[in-house]
């Protein structure tokens, strides 16, 4: 599922070795409101929304369980303590997590070893089942009741957490959720963590109004040689209306060192990168990069491509054999069934351009809003994103059905509980309006503001992930198979039709 989140990952993912660590130790610091307390907030309809539905307590029974199994099997692989029915024992705990306000404060000792204190509101049955359900796991665990508040301390002899985190429950934090997390040294514990290279992040998640608003920084381990050149937009192709656009730049200096660019390398490194997407057929979805010399990049990609789409592996991971030919300043990519790819080489008043497209682009009709201009004037913009998630749930559907049936990848089943929850909420989602800043030499600013809190690709990457046969590891491979698997029908989203988009409304 890279895939469906390049664009985004490629902003966040850490430019030099390993995050900054303002507190070294610290893995997380987590305060969640609890599903009973934003209910009651007279702003809780995104929420409502986005959780509350059949089809989504559907998707939290289902995921409560999985998490249940792992935390099992991980106990008991780091604590050496053999419980019977430890699944069925930690099951009803997270049901609480989903539903009360608690704390959560998780750091590495002396030698890495990890305590987890934890405090959340109870009453005192629901506060005996904790106890009794985790003494099982964790014999060294400390437990105390304090004004409504169950504390566990994993092991108080390393840091005494459960001390510190009673101090904090005077003054909870305003937002719904709040989240200090330490991706890289939580990488030590979870491959995909390392993989994606995360930096330590701090996020707080607000709703002021029926929006929600998703606030937050992203820290780095050292100054960032970012290249904030000014944007060059290829207005002459981009089209409207359109249901999402993308932009983002700054990323030169750390697209050579990605493994997955290896096939497509050109020299000089792109440094701007621009998405957008049409309403008239799910395939209309494009991107853009401008480049000194178009031809001289196209026979640059060509001259690496065409030998590695032909490796054994290659053949393995696609149903069928990719055929990359150059022709006429463009690579059409054969063998490809359902879609007309094409990576193109474009001039335009901005300057040349590669342009990627799934699917022939429209005519154009009207020259693109000023309030795309002013959106990217903002300064120190390193990554801009504006969609109307409604359309594009609909458009990604096929898209990222078609993407994992033609790479061998599990598709996402119509009767799942994380489809069905998609298929609910997508309709009521609206503008999504994203921006990312370079707010001080090693950090990034985030801002979000949506009626959901999640963007169209960031949804279906979730859905995937959740119905993982191995959560909350993500393997989606399926075995090689000398046939060829066939594209399953999908149910449809409620459309919405070109005529009744609103175009783009950036900024907040």
């Amino acid at each position: 599922m890279k895939y469906q989140s390049v664009v985004f990952a490629l902003l966040l993912s850490a430019l030099t070795a390993r995050a900054a660590l303002p507190q070294p130790d610290l893995l997380a610091q987590i305060h969640f409101a609890g599903a009973q307390k934003i209910s009651a907030d007279p702003h809780s309809q995104a929420f409502t929304n986005e959780f509350c539905s059949a089809e989504a307590l559907a998707l939290r029974a289902q995921t409560a369980a999985k998490l249940a199994g792992w935390l099992a099997g991980w106990l008991r692989t780091n604590s050496n303590a053999t419980v019977a029915d430890g699944p069925a024992k930690l099951r009803p705990l997270f049901d609480d997590l989903q539903t009360s306000e608690w704390f959560l404060e998780a750091r590495t000792a002396a030698g890495g070893k990890p305590e987890v204190a934890v405090a959340i509101r109870l009453d005192p049955a629901r506060a005996q089942l904790w106890q009794a359900s985790l003494i099982a796991f964790l014999p060294s665990a400390s437990f105390k009741n304090t004004g409504g508040w169950l504390i566990f301390d994993s092991n108080p002899a390393l840091l005494n957490l459960g001390n510190r985190l009673a101090q904090e429950l005077a003054v909870p934090p305003a937002g719904w959720l709040d989240l200090d997390i330490n991706w890289p040294l939580l990488a030590q514990w979870h491959p995909l963590l390392k993989e994606l290279a995360l930096p330590e992040t701090h996020f707080s998640l607000t709703a002021p109004d029926n929006n929600f608003r998703v606030n937050g920084k992203f820290f780095f381990a050292q100054n960032l040689a970012l290249n904030l050149e000014p944007w060059r937009v290829p207005t002459n192709t981009i089209r409207q209306p359109f249901d999402s656009f993308t932009a983002a730049r700054g990323f030169a200096a750390w697209l050579p060192a990605q493994t997955w660019t290896q096939p497509f390398q050109i020299t000089p490194t792109p440094n701007q990168l621009f998405a957008w997407s049409l309403p008239s057929f799910p395939f209309q979805t494009y991107a853009a990069v401008p480049v000194p010399d178009s031809a001289r990049a196209l026979s640059q990609i060509n001259a690496e491509l065409e030998p590695s789409v032909a490796t054994a592996d290659a053949l393995q991971r696609f149903i069928a054999p990719v055929k990359p030919e150059l022709t006429n300043n463009e690579i059409v990519f054969g063998g490809m069934p359902f879609v007309a790819l094409k990576l193109r080489a474009l001039s335009e008043p901005a300057g040349q351009f590669l342009m990627l497209e799934l699917f022939p682009n429209s005519a154009r009709s009207r020259p693109l809003q000023t309030q795309i201009f002013s959106a990217l004037a903002v300064n120190n913009l390193v990554y801009y994103h504006w969609e109307l998630t409604a359309v594009r749930m609909s458009q990604l559907l096929q898209i990222s059905q078609y993407a994992l049936m033609f790479t061998r990848h599990k598709q996402l089943d119509a009767m799942s509980a994380g489809f069905r929850w998609l298929q609910r909420i997508g309709p009521t989602l609206g503008n999504n309006d994203t921006e990312i800043v370079q707010s001080g030499p090693a950090e990034f600013t985030f801002t979000r503001k949506s009626p959901g809190i999640f963007t169209a690709p960031e949804l279906y990457t979730l859905a995937n992930w959740l119905e993982a046969t191995n959560f909350p590891g993500f393997n989606l491979n399926l075995p090689p198979h000398p046939m060829r698997p066939l594209l399953k029908p999908q149910p449809q989203f409620r459309l919405i039709t070109p005529q009744a988009l609103p175009g783009p409304a950036p900024g907040h």
